[in-house]
Parts: structure tokens; C-alpha cells; sequence
């Protein structure tokens, strides 16, 4: 039976597929989303194809707006960004290659949702995103210097381990 797990208040994704080369879910971006936070994965390439509804993506500062049929590769390490601010629900399937620890990401994020351990907007906190950030630096990075963003994240997440988070791994 397919599980969905929570992301955010309006994103899910059902897992379709788990093997170490891919981890393919079928993603729901809810209406009236904004841009995240430019992110980058460091050791996986991800292919998005839209099932129905439009998404806005930024990819390397080149911004498109994709509709059903249309496909978006994003290559390994490239920054980027996917919202969905229409109207309307968007379904897409996601395919991350390889896997990696994507899955234990999104179970980490499912987790924070399920615990109801987030914020007003729905969002985990900085602390809860410290855990999570610094414990998955191979899966998912925001982009910046480094240099800069891993002590700062290091010490959130310290801070927020202290507090009693933790990532689903």
C-alpha cells in the first residue's frame, strides 16, 4: 500500500518506488505556495514531470513555469527552487537518482508535521531545520558559503538536539 508522507503544510509526497538508484514518489504541491529555500543536492540528479497543475522552478537563476507533460531535470549540485503559486493542486512525479537517504529526509520532515513540532505557519523552526540540515548535509544543503552555513547549522542543531529533536534516520 503506497504511504504519504507530509513535507510541509502543503506539499506530500506517495512513495511509487525505493531502491538505492531511485526513489521515485508522486509529489502534491498545494496552491498558493511561495519559493523554499535555495537548496542544492549535493549527490543526487532529480527529474520532475508534471502530471496536472503548474509549478514555477528556478534552476540555476533561470526561472521556468511548467505545465502537464512538461519535465525539469536538475542536475546534481544545481541550485534551485519549486513552489507552486496557482490556483489550483499540482501533481508531479519526482524521481531522485540515485536514492540516497532522500527517503529518511522526507520521513524526517513527515515526523516534524506528524509531532506537530513546528511553527504558526506550519513550518519546523530553526532549531528543527539545524537537526535535520546538519544531520543530512549528503541529501540536502541550502545554498551559500558553506564555509559560513555549516558551523551556524551545526550549532542549531545542537541546540535543537538539546531540545529534544531528532531526525527520523
Amino acid at each position: 500500500m503506497p504511504e504519504t508522507l507530509k513535507l510541509t503544510p502543503r506539499e506530500s509526497v506517495t512513495i511509487r518506488e525505493s531502491t538505492p538508484e531511485a526513489l521515485e514518489v508522486e509529489a502534491v504541491y498545494g496552491p498558493g505556495g511561495s519559493p523554499p529555500p535555495k537548496h542544492l543536492h549535493p549527490s543526487q540528479s532529480e527529474r520532475f514531470e508534471i502530471v496536472s497543475g503548474e509549478l514555477r522552478a528556478r534552476v540555476g537563476g533561470e526561472e521556468r513555469r511548467l505545465s502537464q507533460g512538461d519535465v525539469l531535470a536538475v542536475p546534481t549540485g544545481a541550485v534551485h527552487q519549486m513552489w507552486n503559486p496557482g490556483q489550483e493542486p499540482t501533481r508531479v512525479i519526482w524521481r531522485t537518482m540515485p536514492a540516497g537517504r532522500a527517503e529518511q529526509w522526507f520521513r524526517s520532515l513527515d515526523a516534524l508535521q506528524r509531532s506537530g513540532r513546528v511553527g504558526r505557519s506550519g513550518m519546523p523552526g530553526p532549531l528543527a531545520f539545524g537537526v535535520l540540515l546538519s544531520e543530512f548535509p549528503d541529501v540536502f544543503r541550502l545554498a551559500g558559503p558553506q564555509p559560513l552555513l555549516r558551523p551556524a547549522l551545526a550549532l542549531l542543531g545542537a541546540i535543537g538536539r538539546a531540545r529534544g529533536y531528532r531526525a527520523a534516520v
